[in-house]
């Protein structure tokens, strides 16, 4: 079975709200082995929500509501509903009682507009809301000969989660056939997300019932596979079949199976060869560091060191020679080396690392554009530098520097 989520609400249309009902019920959904094959938000418009639940009804089995149940005027998801499925809005007397009496005990008058929240769908079943005052509403029947199953569900999270728990999984066990969905990601660092998909498209494409999604990040590249059938063995050896052919091609390239982020997979190595790690940031400005020490226990493995900003300070902190400085510039291959290495003896760790270049968005040059940052990697075994024009602005530039210098780490290590 397959289901869309429409969540309602004009202020999700707006930049200071977010829909997060519908990520919740993705994963309960997905626990029950539904795909979720569609989402959308409309605003308090009654038209566009009418439009919304008619086409939903054609093409999902499992619709979903969150929101537009209050006593507002702008509230309109049991009319909208009502209108799109062909069904009538009845205020039902027990309802009703009810919301009057939770008024009551709090000491307060209901409100007469309060009363809209008794209004039900024919054909519905009223599921109570314990924190709150909008009930939800469960229909179950056929449309131009499909069963449907339709949830009207309040809008705030709290709300929306407790309800849906108690009321409409266990109606969902009952009426959804077995089914599981297994799924994998792997993950690579600094490979173009082209050069990924020309690696292995030839392979998934192989692998018709195995959905295969790629994503880009600031130096992440992530493949996301997901298999559906009826019994979790037969989904997991899908799964594992692809993901094992995809590992073949692309071997070490690939940093996790298994959702770890690459800080993770970095500290796993250090401590795995009882290493150390001590850095000298320049464009990054700490952040380096930050994504070190971002988990827990990486005192283990992280000495520190400095964030040196300034030529003096990479004199004075990472050792670099001044006239080194003035011979080649702060940007360049040469000084990233010197505050590796420099850091390394300084903080007597086993790897250093050094970056400097252009953030921006100004300080950029013809000859030493914005984005021009160098990475050095100083260990036992030497010393190695990659360029690199990163592009977009200040914040995604220090992002994939810092993406660089974990990555190169983690290939000596492994």
């Amino acid at each position: 079975m397959n289901a869309e989520i429409i969540a309602v609400g004009s202020e999700l249309l707006t930049p200071h709200r977010q829909d997060t009902n519908s990520l919740y019920l993705t994963e309960k959904l997905n626990d029950l082995g539904v795909e979720v094959r569609f989402k959308c938000i409309v605003g308090d418009d009654a038209e566009g929500l009418t439009a919304a639940a008619k086409l939903a009804m054609r093409r999902s089995d499992i619709i979903i509501f969150s929101g537009g149940l209050g006593p507002t005027e702008d509230d309109l998801t049991r009319e909208a509903v009502a209108d799109g499925l062909g069904l009538k809005v009845q205020r039902d007397p027990a309802v009703l009682a009810k919301l009057e009496e939770r008024f009551a005990q709090r000491g307060m008058k209901m409100s007469a507009n309060n009363a809209k929240q008794a209004d039900i769908l024919t054909s519905a079943t009223v599921m109570p809301n314990p924190l709150g005052t909008a009930p939800g509403q469960w229909i179950a029947g056929k449309y131009d000969g499909q069963e449907r199953l339709v949830m009207l569900l309040p809008g705030p999270p709290h709300e929306l989660k407790a309800l849906f728990e108690a009321e409409c999984m266990p109606r969902l066990r009952t009426r959804i056939p077995p089914q599981h969905i297994a799924t994998r990601t792997l993950k690579m660092a600094m490979m173009p997300e082209s050069q990924v998909d020309a690696r292995v498209a030839p392979i998934y494409k192989t692998y018709s019932d195995v959905q295969t999604t790629i994503l880009a990040g600031a130096g992440e590249i992530q493949l996301h596979l997901r298999c559906r059938k009826d019994s979790p063995a037969e989904a997991e050896a899908r799964v594992a079949e692809l993901a094992g052919k995809i590992e073949d091609e692309l071997g070490d390239a690939i940093f996790s199976r298994k959702g770890e982020t690459i800080e993770q997979i970095v500290s796993y190595l250090l401590q795995m060869r009882s290493m150390t790690l001590a850095v000298a940031e320049s464009c990054t400005g700490g952040l380096l560091a930050e994504r070190i020490t971002s988990l827990s226990g990486s005192s283990r493995y992280f000495l520190g060191g400095a964030v040196v900003y300034s030529n003096a300070l990479k004199t004075q902190f990472a050792n670099v020679p001044k006239a080194l400085i003035d011979r080649h510039g702060a940007v360049s291959r040469e000084v990233a080396a010197s505050m590796a290495e420099g850091i390394r003896k300084r903080c007597l760790a086993s790897y250093g690392i050094g970056i400097t270049g252009v953030a921006g968005p100004s300080g950029g040059t013809e000859q030493k554009p914005v984005g021009l940052v160098y990475i050095a990697l100083a260990g036992e075994e030497g010393t190695q530098v990659v360029e690199r024009n990163f592009p977009g602005d200040r914040k995604r530039i220090r992002q994939f520097a810092t993406q660089q210098a974990l990555e190169m780490i983690r290939r000596a290590l492994v």
